[in-house]
């Protein structure tokens, strides 16, 4: 057996949605010092060409910023055929595009005697578009990139598909009800793809990241006025083994290799990456 490397992606084709976000911009890094040539897709083409200049600058590495909306089946098809005429047909796709919205998260954590009065702040007053909004972006928006962009992999008989789940995914967190059943979905739809496209030589799996700081969680994690943790992010730090939340950059390693051949006979896991939170009962 050979050196264990990432050297088999060096050249190969990877879609990576919602690839301007926080974590987004780091896994296109990672990526790129692997020596694979990316397509960022964010619904802001603007700042998607931005990452991908900036990251070619940096690295080298071909690397494609297009403007795309994982809600929208025409809007992918599109997108797919410009990715083929500048890079080639894809190899790997990462579906990165998600996150919540306050529409979809309750005020309180528990319903007490007091919250009868006024439910605004409960489940009963969540807004129901927004928990739509948080489903589709969420399990749609994994669902029709898969759909669109694993046509090349089926062509060529080979590729890997890579899920972001949550880990709100295997214990919902309070207030997201809605975010926390889209990742749940991710991990359902993760495992169901695998078997479907396994003899194929289609490899997909997910990783569940942390607690990482994103704009997306950000209010609920840190206090605007003082900078300072919230209640809600101190209870998430104690019940973090490791005492800390989560650098992007945390995710590249198990992110290249899951997309790679050391992991060749892998497919249908989620594999947390959360500084032991899911291994902790809190004693």
């Amino acid at each position: 057996m050979g050196k264990a490397t990432f050297d088999d992606l060096a050249g190969q084709v990877c879609v990576l949605t919602g690839g301007a976000g926080v974590i987004g911009r780091t896994l296109v890094q990672g990526l790129a010092g692997a020596g694979i040539k990316t397509a960022i897709l964010d619904l802001d083409g603007a700042r998607a060409a931005q990452v991908a200049e900036q990251t070619r600058a940096a690295s080298g590495v071909e690397t494609i910023g297009v403007a795309a909306d994982v809600l929208a089946r025409g809007s992918l098809t599109e997108a797919h055929a410009a990715i083929r005429a500048q890079l080639g047909p894809v190899d790997l796709l990462i579906n990165a595009a998600g996150g919540n919205s306050p529409q979809a998260t309750t005020q309180v954590e528990f319903i007490r005697d007091a919250d009868k009065h006024d439910l605004r702040g409960t489940f009963f007053g969540l807004d129901i578009d927004g928990c739509d909004q948080v489903f589709a972006l969420n399990f749609r928006g994994t669902l029709l990139p898969s759909m669109v962009f694993a046509t090349d992999m089926l062509e060529r008989g080979r590729g890997a598909i890579l899920n972001i789940s949550s880990m709100n995914s295997f214990r919902p967190l309070t207030k997201i009800p809605a975010y926390s059943a889209a990742k749940a979905s991710i991990n359902n739809f993760t495992e169901w793809l695998a078997v479907h496209l396994a003899q194929q030589n289609i490899r997909v799996n997910a990783v569940a990241p942390g607690f990482f700081l994103t704009s997306q969680n950000r209010f609920l994690l840190i206090d605007e006025q003082t900078g300072a943790l919230t209640a809600r992010g101190q209870r998430i730090i104690e019940g973090t083994p490791m005492a800390k939340f989560g650098d992007p950059a945390d995710l590249v390693g198990t992110v290249l290799f899951l997309l790679s051949d050391l992991s060749a006979f892998i497919t249908g896991v989620v594999i947390p990456v959360d500084g032991g939170f899911n291994a902790y009962s809190g004693v």
